[in-house]
């Protein structure tokens, strides 16, 4: 259980984590290359050479097929409507039966297909290539994941596409259980077992996303017969294209959520930070690197924004959704992902789904507790007395941590980063260019052997260990927590009273005390208490 939660839980009703999205890429590894291809038509098929034209009249027969089913079934096939498709396909769901394909949609899609190269009555190889090319989109109600879609490619080798839910198939499991649940906008806002609810969640597995993808698509491609596909290595098998898991709070009340939510947001904005990540999922990143690297509040003009990290094809996401009489309303951490090799040591293929699902518990984890960390942090005097101390080790004097020292407050804005909480481990070269921002230095006035010697300051306290056998290090819990006090005592309290005092702004003695902000409001008052308390313990202050 995550710090975040822990803390807040008398005002939770319920928690719960859980895939959402699923989107698989389904292919035959074995038709992924031209040569292999030919031979299965020269050896199964008894067809050799292969032209352009015996690949076209295998596509003009699977078009002929289709019709044949819309006849046969009375389903409607459509064309690609300018709304979104889902919201378009949400009547036809309406009084739909299990296992029953409720709609075709028809629509010019990018797929890769079997292409001839060669004149017709010579030899030709086959060469796979990537074509726009229309293909159909079965939308089906089937019976354990509820609403989904199939989307086949009619050439030659029939790539396919499969997108499912877990919410749907975890609602369908406690129905079938006789446990209530409530479902409001692809999330679960009450149930009468929430640990039943988290078990059913868990026990999802890649077995499970291999039967309904084969079932629906042993059955959507006649072309391959049985013996083929368990014998010949025609079946298909099922990789990730995009996948989406969160982790949800459901609370009683929407005005506490907001109010948690607007706190978070305001921290973020100095602390995580939206427009200041440079490392993101702990990848190295490199000269050559062309994606985005940083965090950004999205939606800004809606009654809620969101906010996203952003890596390469992936992206973490916290919003809020949701809230009537009936619950308060949805605190969701989303992580996202278009390529999970992303993440170091997971590849594409389903049979990777547990090692996703633990990488992605943790990482929805470690968010949480960096937000409670952001909210609430404690530090008693004996502690920060301790921490400003020179450590000695062995021989080696090495000196404490000051409150004011600008290098120190660089490093630790850079370490404490979202990215970072979010990848666990950073190299020294990583976090460099991103402390030299915070500085607004250049590199001559801040080498990177002097940010290492900074590093060794907090690794003296324990504040950073560096992982064995690697270049790399890892920010401690209690590192980011101290962290995140030295930064709150500098940019809330430090830096703004010192302004105000030193250089205030004009305009400010113009505009009466209720016209200003709760924020400046409460340092004013932070001030005047200053005042009056160098006042009654008799001191004056030099003109």
């Amino acid at each position: 259980m995550n710090a975040f939660y822990e803390h807040h839980q008398n005002s939770i009703s319920m928690h719960y984590a859980c895939f959402d999205r699923i989107l698989l890429d389904a292919r035959i590894p074995a038709f992924l290359d031209g040569a292999r291809a030919m031979g299965f038509f020269s050896h199964d098929r008894g067809l050799f050479p292969v032209h352009k034209n015996d690949l076209v009249k295998i596509s003009t027969d699977y078009e002929r097929w289709v019709r044949e089913q819309v006849q046969s079934s009375q389903c409607p096939l459509l064309e690609d409507p300018e709304e979104r498709r889902d919201k378009f396909m949400e009547p036809y769901f309406a009084s739909a039966q299990p296992d029953q394909i409720v709609g075709i949609i028809k629509a010019r899609e990018p797929g890769r297909i079997m292409t001839a190269v060669g004149l017709k009555g010579k030899s030709t190889h086959l060469e796979s290539k990537f074509r726009w090319v229309n293909q159909y989109n079965f939308y089906i109600q089937d019976r354990d994941f509820g609403p989904i879609f199939v989307r086949i490619c009619p050439y030659f080798p029939f790539s396919a596409r499969l997108c499912l839910n877990q919410h749907d198939w975890i609602a369908n499991r406690l129905r079938q259980q006789g446990i209530e649940v409530q479902q409001r906008d692809n999330s679960f806002v009450a149930c009468c077992d929430p640990n039943a609810l988290q078990k059913i969640a868990d026990a999802l597995t890649a077995q499970d996303l291999t039967a309904c993808g084969r079932k629906w698509i042993d059955r959507l491609v006649p072309f391959f017969s049985a013996h083929e596909r368990n014998h010949l290595g025609c079946e298909h098998r099922f990789y990730f294209k995009q996948l989406e898991f969160c982790d949800n709070l459901i609370f009683r009340e929407r005005a506490v959520l907001d109010a948690l939510h607007d706190r978070l947001l305001d921290s973020n904005r100095k602390l995580g930070s939206p427009d200041q990540v440079a490392v993101v999922f702990g990848q190295r990143i490199t000269r050559q690197h062309n994606g985005r690297l940083q965090t950004t509040l999205e939606d800004l003009h809606l009654g809620q924004p969101v906010l996203r990290a952003l890596f390469k094809h992936s992206v973490l996401k916290n919003y809020v959704r949701g809230g009537n009489t009936e619950f308060g309303g949805v605190d969701r951490v989303e992580v996202a992902t278009n390529d999970v090799t992303d993440f170091r040591g997971i590849l594409k293929g389903v049979e990777n789904l547990p090692l996703v699902r633990e990488r992605f518990s943790q990482i929805t984890t470690n968010f949480r507790n960096a937000q409670q960390d952001i909210l609430q942090t404690f530090l008693d005097r004996g502690e920060l007395h301790h921490l400003a101390q020179p450590t000695v080790t062995g021989q080696k004097r090495v000196p404490g941590l000051k409150l004011d020292n600008p290098r120190q407050l660089g490093l630790m804005h850079a370490l404490v980063a979202f990215s970072h909480v979010l990848a666990g481990h950073f190299t020294t070269s990583e976090v460099y260019p991103r402390v030299l921002q915070a500085l607004g230095f250049t590199a001559e006035q801040y080498k990177l052997n002097s940010l290492r010697y900074d590093l060794s300051k907090l690794r003296a306290k324990a504040l950073v260990e560096k992982i064995p056998r690697s270049r790399r290090y890892r920010l401690t819990a209690e590192g980011y927590r101290i962290s995140l006090i030295y930064l709150k005592l500098f940019h809330k309290l430090y830096a703004p009273l010192t302004a105000g005092m030193i250089h205030p702004f004009a305009g400010d003695r113009l505009c009466p005390v209720t016209r200003t902000s709760t924020l400046d409001q409460l340092y004013l008052a932070v001030g005047q208490a200053l005042d009056n308390l160098i006042q009654e313990i008799g001191l004056e202050v030099a003109a």
